[in-house]
């Protein structure tokens, strides 16, 4: 294996975001652009981050398991791009190792407890509604807020997004047991590699299909608008991304691929700027 599928394979591996909850008290470091903040909940602790003003748009960056505000910079800077049109919210994904967040891994919920910080960060600002971008492993955290939160979601731009390879049907699997499970278990004492196993098998083994989150049905039948944003490396399978894009009912694609030669990546912005502003709703 060359060096680079090797790296898409653990930093690509695996992956989610934060989750919801009900809203409950902050500790705020500060506001306006770039303000750090942390929303807790029982036993969680999620650091987040707000920049911009407008219609809020939650950003979850790439990275597997280990998904923070920093990865939010690859492969364009999101928060800087859209933050002179939108509140951007974003967040270090629970129990990512280079972040701030911490909490509990709910082994039968390995999906949703991220969705639940994500949407308990949102509650926390008194968000309601909001578009959603997310990198790789942003993919399937946002199909399963479309599947938890229909009503809240009015647009969401899937960049690169993460699913199945029944070619290579244990790659995420592989790719956090090695890259993010023994580096937390370092930081963590109270969890052991056997608990890391049994998460990462009910998230990536136990649905092993498709965009791991939701059925081919549900986006048959989702109607919020999405742009979908290819890529074709192992964790990014290209007729994963594709085949969702041509089961949504109201889902653009981009061109492909979008991120090489890099002189693209300016006109791929430009279509997920034009995406959401048709989608955004008007004000009031």
């Amino acid at each position: 294996m060359d060096p680079t599928r090797r790296k898409i394979l653990t930093t690509g591996a695996a992956a989610t975001a934060m989750a919801a909850v009900p809203r409950v008290f902050g500790q705020q470091a500060g506001k306006g652009a770039g303000a750090m903040s942390f929303y807790e909940k029982g036993p969680v602790r999620i650091h987040y981050e707000e920049a911009g003003s407008g219609f809020p748009l939650l950003l979850i960056a790439g990275g597997g398991l280990n998904s923070t505000i920093a990865g939010l910079a690859n492969p364009f800077n999101s928060i800087e791009e859209f933050k002179g049109e939108y509140r951007c919210v974003a967040a270090d994904l629970r129990n990512a190792n280079p972040g701030q967040s911490s909490g509990p891994l709910e082994i039968d919920r390995a999906w949703d407890s991220h969705t639940d910080d994500q949407l308990g960060v949102m509650d926390h600002l008194g968000i309601n509604k909001f578009m959603v971008m997310g990198f790789c492993i942003g993919g399937p955290f946002i199909w399963n807020l479309l599947k938890r939160a229909p009503d809240r979601v009015v647009a969401a731009v899937l960049a690169q997004p993460v699913g199945f390879r029944p070619e290579m049907p244990t790659l995420m699997y592989d790719g956090s047991m090695t890259g993010w499970g023994p580096d937390l278990v370092k930081r963590r004492p109270e969890i052991t590699m056997d608990m890391v196993q049994k998460y990462l098998i009910k998230m990536y083994r136990t649905n092993a299909d498709f965009v791991f989150t939701v059925t081919r049905d549900f986006v048959r039948n989702c109607q919020t608008p999405v742009l979908i944003l290819p890529d074709d490396v192992p964790a990014h399978p290209y007729a994963v991304a594709m085949e969702a894009a041509m089961l949504a009912p109201k889902a653009e694609v981009s061109m492909f691929p979008w991120k090489e030669p890099k002189e693209r990546i300016p006109l791929a912005v430009r279509q997920i700027h034009s995406f959401l502003r048709a989608h955004r709703p008007a004000s009031t």
